[in-house]
């Protein structure tokens, strides 16, 4: 039985991860943190999730006994990142990252801790995401010399990143097919009155609105066809599991980055 622990308990998607390790044969949940001024200090993490009392209560990240826990699960923001993953290289437990718009210095943190401690990196923790991330390779290569690309991608009203993590994660796998760099070739929005399309650069788009959970479309339209492939997600539940597989797999890993298409098997 893998020792869970979750880094946010108290977030949207803390909440979720409480509840799909319940649901769990092979993962048991020992500790859940929240802020060191949380209101949440000291509540029972399943009242917390909505599920009834479960035998864990939120703590402060200080507060956690490292006998107590084989891995850790941060979906939280970018501003609690940094402490979150230097207590696991301190305390050389695995983690699954799945906080998003993280700057490029702390991405450099991120490789450099995964020298040192086990870590699974995604932008989606969905089996389907990471499916199409294998998938919009395929069409790239297919169709990538000839189609205009555009990605659009729609979530809550709540969610601070945009494009989303998911769609960058999205077009770095086709620029990367088509040998392109993403950072020259992404058009982020457009307006007004302009020169014809660059056939070259690959566009996004971006809605917020309501409690949209997440849904992305890659788009490879040419004259006369186009072919469109899109995931949406109805539960955040969906992520929380696949979070929760990551966590089993990784919790006997040497150090090093691991990506979800390896924890599903799509990659070696």
């Amino acid at each position: 039985m893998v020792k869970a622990g979750i880094f946010g308990a108290n977030g949207r998607m803390g909440r979720v991860l409480i509840e799909a390790l319940q649901q769990q044969d092979n993962a048991q949940l020992q500790v859940a943190t929240v802020r060191d001024d949380s209101p949440w200090l000291g509540m029972n993490v399943g009242e917390l999730a909505g599920i009834g009392k479960l035998g864990v209560s939120c703590c402060a990240v200080g507060e956690i006994n490292p006998d107590s826990v084989d891995v850790m699960i941060d979906f939280t923001l970018p501003a609690a990142f940094e402490a979150n993953l230097q207590w696991c290289v301190d305390n050389r437990k695995p983690v699954i990252i799945g906080t998003t718009g993280l700057s490029d210095a702390q991405l450099a943190a991120l490789d450099e801790a995964a020298k040192a401690i086990p870590v699974v990196f995604a932008a989606n923790y969905s089996v389907g995401v990471n499916l199409m991330l294998s998938l919009v390779r395929q069409a790239a290569r297919a169709l990538g010399k000839t189609a205009d690309i555009e990605i659009t991608e729609a979530h809550h009203r709540f969610k601070q990143d945009a494009p989303s993590g998911t769609a960058m994660a999205i077009g770095e796998a086709i620029a990367d097919e088509l040998q392109r760099d993403l950072s020259q070739c992404a058009v982020y929005g457009r307006e007004g009155k302009g020169p014809e399309r660059d056939r070259d650069t690959i566009g996004f788009a971006t809605v917020r609105a309501g409690d949209i959970v997440g849904e992305h479309t890659a788009l490879f339209a040419d004259i006369g066809e186009r072919l469109e492939i899109t995931h949406k997600a109805s539960s955040r539940l969906t992520f929380a599991k696949g979070a929760v597989n990551a966590a089993v797999w990784l919790s006997d890993k040497s150090p090093g980055l691991y990506t979800m298409a390896q924890v599903i098997g799509l990659e070696n």
